[in-house]
């Protein structure tokens, strides 16, 4: 492959990264809107209901992110075997590491915030849950 393919395809793995936190962050916003309007006070199959949606949106954008930043970091390792890479492969060759920001701390991130939505959902009150 070409130094300018490679290029292309880094670019294309930044964008679906981008692309797939778009929908846990809008799902995550929503839901805190959602619990801070009341949500904790329905009834459990629709409580459960949008926890599950939560989680399959997260479960789904997780494997997306964690795919496509496996991909980059597969990509820059080919842009470092070239031969007299130019600067901007040097600089995707050095930004490859946090690609696993990426695969491992947001992910992370996204359980704790998810855990955090289940307390205020389903959590009695005087647990600190919105039910």
């Amino acid at each position: 492959m070409t130094e300018h393919e490679l290029h292309a395809m880094w670019a294309s793995a930044r964008l679906q990264i981008i692309l797939s936190q778009l929908g846990p962050i809008v799902l995550l916003t929503s839901s805190v809107a959602l619990v801070m309007a009341g949500l904790g006070h329905q009834p459990t199959p629709i409580r459960l209901a949008a926890a599950l949606i939560l989680l399959s949106t997260g479960i789904l954008g997780a494997v997306v992110q964690f795919s496509a930043a496996a991909e980059a970091q597969a990509i820059a390792a080919d842009l470092s075997s070239l031969g007299a890479p130019s600067a901007v492969s040097r600089r995707i060759v050095a930004q490859a590491g946090f690609a696993n920001v990426v695969k491992f701390v947001t992910p992370t991130i996204f359980v704790l915030t998810f855990l955090a939505l289940l307390w205020a959902i389903f959590a009695p009150p005087a647990l600190g849950g919105m039910q």
